[in-house]
């Protein structure tokens, strides 16, 4: 009988992502022993400074990348929007499963909609893409750091500390928190981080076959079009960049967006093409909004 380890970050929202793996695994490997394996990363670490200033997306994945190379782990569970644009040579993503909803959630102090939040009120968030949408829009909001998972954000705002935040609404919904949310925003105008609401299942390149049935294809399609976008874009924690795919009988959709930190210079592009060359299409993406 075969024995997997299960990397993952400690946090409720990463373990209740690995809970949905554990039961995908289960389900075509009904005879699998699963031991799920915490292993905490820089970014779990380190929560007075913003992404930016320590390093960007591999904070939260670098330590379980490592653990999977040194076959210390057998896979690993990511929140796709946290995975650099780079992945480390002899490891792959052979399945993602199916998204869960991409857009992001409003939360504020009061129960108040984003149109009346008063001038100078306190938005918090650590994302570059947050802050520009957010300053783009209501240009009268002062943005400060919150850093901190969903919870602690969540009593940041409850408390007062600041006025209001963006969290994902598939963080909120796996964690049976929705019903904080005051509004959830439309994803055309609030274009959703790369892969935001997709987990993926990354194991050693020679164990690809053994996890691609769990694969959701038009999952997989849309987040390589977003991830291609943000790759030939070079971003980083430190470019606002925004991208949403997804499919329509067998054509992708794709919308992205590049900005300037304070929402002043924000740029968007649509593309589509034919679903399995989404690659391409991300690219293509990409090229139109290079100067």
């Amino acid at each position: 009988m075969k024995s997997l380890r299960i990397g993952t970050r400690g946090s409720p929202l990463a373990l209740a992502q690995t809970q949905e793996v554990l039961a995908a695994l289960k389900f075509h490997y009904p005879n699998v022993i699963l031991d799920i394996v915490p292993i905490k990363t820089t970014g779990d670490t380190i929560v007075d400074r913003s992404l930016t200033d320590i390093g960007g997306k591999s904070l939260f994945t670098k330590e379980i990348e490592t653990a999977l190379l040194k076959k210390d782990i057998d896979l690993a569970v990511h929140s796709m929007k946290d995975v650099a644009a780079e992945v480390p040579e002899g490891l792959a993503f052979p399945a993602m499963l199916e998204r869960e909803d991409p857009r992001d959630a409003l939360v504020t102090h009061n129960r108040q909609a984003l149109e009346e939040l008063p001038k100078g009120a306190l938005f918090g968030t650590s994302s570059l893409r947050r802050q520009a949408h957010m300053l783009h829009k209501y240009p009268h909001l002062s943005v400060v750091p919150l850093r901190g998972n969903v919870a602690t954000r969540l009593e940041k705002v409850e408390a007062g500390e600041v006025m209001a935040t963006l969290l994902a609404v598939a963080g909120l919904k796996r964690l049976g928190l929705l019903e904080k949310a005051t509004q959830i925003l439309d994803i055309d105008e609030f274009l959703p981080a790369i892969a935001q609401g997709a987990i993926g299942v990354q194991c050693r390149q020679e164990d690809h076959d053994f996890f691609a049935p769990l694969n959701h294809l038009p999952t997989f399609q849309a987040v390589t079009a977003e991830r291609a976008f943000m790759r030939a874009l070079q971003g980083s924690c430190r470019t606002p960049m925004a991208g949403y795919a997804y499919l329509e009988g067998d054509t992708l959709f794709f919308k992205g967006m590049v900005s300037d930190p304070q929402g002043q210079k924000m740029r968007f592009v649509s593309h589509e093409g034919p679903a399995p060359q989404s690659k391409r299409i991300g690219e293509e993406a990409a090229e139109r909004l290079k100067p």
